[in-house]
């Protein structure tokens, strides 16, 4: 899905909620990591998000009786936010059917992933400023495969 550096074949993350009551495995992960500066992402975690993409059948999540799905574009259905009821901690995020992007701050570390580039920097708060070098794509003008 996207373009950037990926992790070594094989591996396998984990990942879980602030309280641990839903978990999450990532079998062989391919990354990148993707920073999001969108209005919606900045809301729901108080700042900029960074997260993967995978396809859905390589991550596994239990404890799915304590994750809540918030539908958070009214225009587009499918796209939905995943997150632990008890502790409410942001985990998911459901953008395209077969694919779920998985908060990297819920894995642990090290997780050998790399942040690749940043996104809707147009939408980026003025509280901060991006100054690691990467990538800033505007909205969605990023690379795709």
């Amino acid at each position: 899905m996207q373009k950037g550096p990926e992790t070594k074949s094989g591996t396998v993350l984990h990942g879980h909620c602030l309280c641990g009551a839903v978990k999450v495995e990532i079998t062989d992960p391919k990354g990148p990591a993707i920073a999001c500066h969108c209005t919606q992402c900045r809301r729901q975690s108080g700042n900029y998000i960074v997260s993967t993409y995978h396809p859905n059948e390589t991550v596994t999540i239990t404890g799915a009786q304590h994750l809540k799905w918030f539908h958070s574009s009214p225009d587009r259905p499918r796209i939905r936010r995943g997150f632990c009821a008890t502790c409410g901690s942001n985990m998911f995020w459901e953008c395209e059917e077969g694919w779920i992007s998985v908060n990297s701050g819920c894995l642990e570390t090290p997780t050998g992933l790399t942040t690749a580039y940043h996104i809707y920097c147009a939408d980026k708060g003025d509280y901060y400023e991006i100054a690691d070098g990467l990538p800033q794509y505007a909205k969605d003008d990023y690379p795709s495969d």
